[in-house]
């Protein structure tokens, strides 16, 4: 008897523990490169990324919260991963 194969869960974020913002969003944008979201570097304002990365269809209906609701990329970045990824038990 034949079974469906069922990959295993795969995250639609990167964790940003143990990055800076463009080391995380360089990531992200390697993630998801058909959207075509501008690479950071040291001069980008990281609510003007996020927002761009929010705005990707597959975030949309997510519950994903806005940058602008955050004091630091870090914070947002956590609020993100925590609203998208699956739960792990």
């Amino acid at each position: 008897m034949a079974t469906a194969f069922s990959p295993p869960n795969v995250a639609l974020i990167y964790d940003p523990r143990y990055h800076d913002f463009v080391s995380w969003a360089s990531l992200m944008c390697e993630l998801y490169a058909t959207q075509q979201l501008s690479i950071p570097d040291a001069t980008t304002d990281w609510k003007s990324w996020a927002a761009g990365l929010k705005g990707i269809d597959v975030f949309t209906n997510e519950g994903v919260p806005g940058p602008y609701e955050f004091d630091n990329w870090y914070d947002w970045a956590e609020a993100l991963v925590n609203s998208v990824n699956p739960a792990v038990n």
